[in-house]
């Protein structure tokens, strides 16, 4: 992928260490948050093209990040992937109404999460 930019919103090392080496293998820029306070402040400094959004977090939850981010008018553009444990339906569709874009269930398959990614890639017009 030509530059696509990621950033991974995770309180879990482990979980952002897989994302990151998955992605930056395919080419991708990757920054990490490790908190949803964390995550608002880098995405509205760095820009990303999409968001990869863990739920449970100290601070601020997924569900309040993904609201925040895309409720505030320079974050609102940035599509928004959850990517949680949590698999009953309710969750899928409360971060939807939050404004997420896409929903995914950890552990996550690496290709579907490729998938996901460069489906909004594409819209982007970063498709390499």
């Amino acid at each position: 992928m030509s530059g696509l930019h990621v950033l991974i919103i995770d309180d879990s090392l482990t979980e952002s260490r897989i994302f990151t080496a998955l992605l930056e293998k395919k080419g991708y820029q990757v920054s990490v948050a490790c908190n949803g306070q964390e995550g608002i402040e880098v995405a509205k400094a760095r820009q990303p093209d999409v968001i990869l959004m863990d739920v449970v977090m100290p601070l601020l939850n997924g569900f309040q990040a993904t609201r925040e981010l895309t409720r505030t008018l320079e974050t609102a553009h940035i599509p928004i992937v959850v990517c949680s444990s949590k698999s009953t339906e309710t969750d899928r569709v409360w971060a939807l109404r939050q404004g997420a874009k896409a929903y995914l269930v950890k552990p996550v398959e690496p290709k579907v999460l490729l998938e996901t990614i460069a489906q909004f890639a594409i819209k982007a017009g970063k498709h390499g």
